[in-house]
């Protein structure tokens, strides 16, 4: 399987990256190829321009060269996954914008859908696993992107792994985290969908 890993992230030696690097790892392990999609490496414009934005009215909608460079990025893989801290119990702004700018009407969703066998969300967070459903703010967020954008988008498998405590201090700890990033990438083919 080849594997298209977005990361959303600033900093370069941030957590989020370390997970990302242990994540290729497993998969580059389970003899997967990928692809790191460094948004904002690649110095990606979240904001939605006029041109990129959704026109219902066109059979066939031609976007920005940037928006068409990342549709054309995405048709050569056959899965995707999306590693991110959570922030607001949502998707960074970043990636928030490539979601909305690349995944558009008449490629992803509308006449066409995305043609990748799974989505996997690695989602960073800075609370306990209590602490996120305590208000079913995990239910939330695993619906929002399980449903409101992978299912919308046509790729029924998908699923949102949560890492938990990456505020936490203790090297142990993090060292876990890098493990079970790698646990997701050595199993990513047989990952179950959620829906």
């Amino acid at each position: 399987m080849n594997v298209l890993v977005v990361v959303s992230h600033s900093r370069k030696d941030s957590l989020t990256f370390q997970v990302t690097d242990r994540f290729v790892q497993g998969l580059a392990e389970a003899g997967h190829d990928f692809e790191i999609l460094d948004l904002h490496g690649i110095g990606f414009n979240p904001v939605l321009q006029g041109i990129d934005e959704p026109d219902f009215t066109k059979e066939h909608q031609v976007f920005s060269p940037e928006i068409e460079a990342e549709i054309e990025r995405l048709k050569k893989h056959d899965a995707v996954a999306f590693v991110f801290p959570l922030w607001w119990w949502h998707l960074p702004a970043m990636l928030k914008g490539y979601v909305d700018r690349v995944m558009n009407n008449g490629f992803a969703y509308g006449t066409n859908k995305l043609p990748h066998q799974q989505i996997l969300w690695i989602a960073l967070s800075g609370v306990t696993e209590e602490q996120m459903h305590k208000r079913n703010y995990g239910q939330s967020i695993a619906n929002l992107l399980n449903v409101g954008i992978a299912d919308y988008c046509g790729v029924s498998q998908s699923r949102v792994e949560f890492l938990y405590e990456t505020l936490e201090s203790k090297p142990e700890h993090y060292e876990a985290l890098l493990k079970q990033a790698h646990q997701l990438g050595l199993n990513y083919a047989n990952n179950n969908p959620t829906l």
